[in-house]
């Protein structure tokens, strides 16, 4: 199984190069960083975890900023971003970005998509919450026309973009219904959520794994009637505080990666968390 790790990088924890170099040279497969652009002090909406919003959430750097410092220093490391707040940007500066990532680390980088939790966030960038789904499924749609091998126009619902010149494009090529990179859609189950993975990604990114014995056959059976490859699905568990049962039951399930969880803190902290989870490395 492969073994990923994410964490909120901040401009008080340890360094992205200095974070990449370590995960490479102990065989980890990844890194995927979460992206929070600022969070309002005067909120209403509530921590997703309970509690008081941890301070590392506002204080999150930039996921491409940092993850084009760990691109440049390693050669082997997944890239990803654990999520990519997609209604929170302008699609076509997103689609460049992510595509010199991608065309930068020689295919790496993995796509996670969220629909965001914080509304005061989302507000402050014009998002209507309401219709926040469907905003992330037009700007996901107008990117894929941009990373099309041929100049191609979009017009939706939320947004356009005239028939183009757009390069660099993402290393994979189209995958069915999957254009650009390797792109994981993050959320509860339910069958809103897995009619978008089916309907455009490669697969899943759950919070946490839990239930995933009863949630995955019913993304599996929605898969196989939206006809997709059954092989081609790839559920990855994020944020997970591994435990050998727990690993043991995620193959069980056919997962072949797993995100698990490091603490936002200085480089000592990290490096001994790393070295505590090497051994689930193979």
């Amino acid at each position: 199984m492969r073994i990923a790790v994410t964490l909120f990088l901040t401009d008080e924890t340890i360094t992205p190069v200095r974070l990449a170099r370590a995960l490479e040279a102990r065989g980890f497969a990844g890194l995927y960083l979460p992206e929070h652009t600022h969070i309002p002090v005067e909120r209403t909406t509530p921590n997703p975890g309970g509690g008081e919003l941890p301070r590392e959430y506002g204080r999150t750097l930039d996921p491409f900023v940092a993850l084009g410092q760990a691109a440049a220093v390693t050669e082997r490391l997944g890239l990803g971003t654990g999520v990519t707040l997609v209604a929170q940007h302008d699609p076509i500066a997103l689609a460049k970005q992510i595509a010199t990532l991608d065309h930068l680390s020689g295919g790496r980088f993995t796509l996670g998509v969220g629909f965001g939790w914080n509304v005061e966030e989302a507000d402050d960038h014009g998002v209507d919450w309401r219709t926040r789904r469907d905003l992330v499924r037009d700007r996901m749609g107008l990117m894929a026309a941009l990373w099309a091998d041929e100049p191609t126009a979009y017009e939706g619902e939320f947004g356009s973009v005239r028939a183009s010149h757009a390069h660099p494009k993402p290393v994979r090529t189209a995958r069915g219904a999957a254009v650009g990179p390797r792109t994981l859609v993050g959320g509860a189950a339910g069958p809103r959520l897995f009619a978008d993975i089916c309907s455009s990604a490669d697969g899943w990114l759950p919070i946490g794994g839990r239930g995933l014995g009863e949630s995955l056959p019913v993304l599996r059976a929605a898969w196989a009637d939206a006809g997709r490859d059954p092989q081609a699905l790839q559920v990855v568990p994020y944020a997970v505080r591994p435990t050998p049962g727990k690993l043991d039951h995620y193959a069980g399930l056919g997962i072949g990666e797993v995100v698990v969880q490091l603490p936002s803190a200085g480089e000592a902290d990290v490096l001994r968390a790393l070295d505590g989870y090497a051994r689930y490395v193979e």
